[in-house]
């Protein structure tokens, strides 16, 4: 991708945007069916998005916030896939858990659980800082030209 001019695309934004929330939600369906697949009776909406489930006094619970803590692993890859830009980095993954925020108060009200605020914040913090540390390692490679092309008639 050409990073010179700055271009205003609206509609690029939006696809990023729902690109990366699907993916998420995605990638914690999978985590959550591997971790508490066998463990639980019923695969419910309420491991996604009520609050009370995220608790590290129950095995269940712990698994979930793995789950979670994989899943923000994994958005750091989708940042560098998807969105390409360290700098928009903050941005997007902000702009991911305040959707996911506003998800989980019309599922369960607002999250009084100090474990689920902690666990969503490490999950910003965690896809940041390694999405912008990956898109900074791809945009710092050397551009790479083939040396038969452009031969120098010295």
């Amino acid at each position: 991708m050409f990073y010179g001019a700055l271009v205003w695309d609206p509609w690029l934004i939006v696809v990023q945007i729902v690109c990366l929330q699907c993916l998420h939600y995605l990638t914690l369906g999978f985590f959550l069916t591997v971790l508490i697949g066998a463990s639980v009776s019923r695969m419910s909406l309420a491991y996604y998005f009520d609050f009370t489930t995220l608790t590290v006094f129950t095995d269940t619970g712990r698994c979930i916030i793995a789950s979670f803590v994989l899943t923000a692993l994994a958005g750091a890859v989708y940042l560098l896939l998807l969105i390409e830009r360290s700098r928009k980095c903050l941005d997007f993954s902000v702009n991911l858990y305040i959707v996911h925020l506003l998800i989980c108060i019309c599922y369960g009200g607002w999250p009084s659980s100090t474990t689920w605020w902690a666990v969503n914040g490490t999950g910003i913090g965690v896809m940041t800082l390694l999405g912008e540390y990956l898109c900074i390692r791809r945009e710092l490679q050397e551009i790479k030209i083939p040396a038969g092309r452009y031969r120098l008639n010295v």
